[in-house]
């Protein structure tokens, strides 16, 4: 079992997986990926807390914004992959929003995990959002 201490990063065992094993595969694992034929990104161990040193100024900036001392719903958001390129799964247009062809991702995964928190944000605040739509045609006031 870890040892949890307040305000401190989770302490977590280091393995000999390779962190680079769903850019190098197709990631589809589990029965259930295989019945579907993708990857189900928000599968990962969301109990393991995400290390705050690793944050983004964004995100840093976010959190500040909103009050939080912590990540709160985000995190369990994760790098994930569709059809081959890393992606962000929002759960509010039920489906993965790609991340920029030209984007290069960090060498690690819970860099990555940051960026995509960071991309999904941006993703939602932005006026192309599909939800954007929604609202305009049937709020109230």
């Amino acid at each position: 079992m870890a040892d949890i201490k307040p305000g401190r990063p989770l302490a977590v065992a280091v393995t000999n997986e390779d962190v680079d094993h769903f850019i190098k595969s197709d990631g589809v694992e589990t029965e259930r990926e295989k019945l579907i034929g993708q990857h189900i990104g928000y599968r990962y161990d969301v109990n393991l807390l995400p290390d705050y040193t690793r944050l983004t100024p964004f995100l840093k900036s976010y959190l500040e914004t909103m009050g939080w001392s912590d990540l709160n719903w985000l995190e369990d958001v994760h790098m994930g992959y569709e059809e081959g390129r890393p992606a962000v799964f929002d759960r509010n247009v039920n489906g993965w929003v790609q991340v920029p062809a030209g984007l290069k991702l960090p060498d690690n995964q819970q860099d990555r995990d940051m960026l995509a928190r960071e991309l999904l944000i941006k993703f939602q605040m932005d006026e192309k959002h599909p939800l954007v739509d929604l609202r305009n045609a049937y709020a109230k006031f």
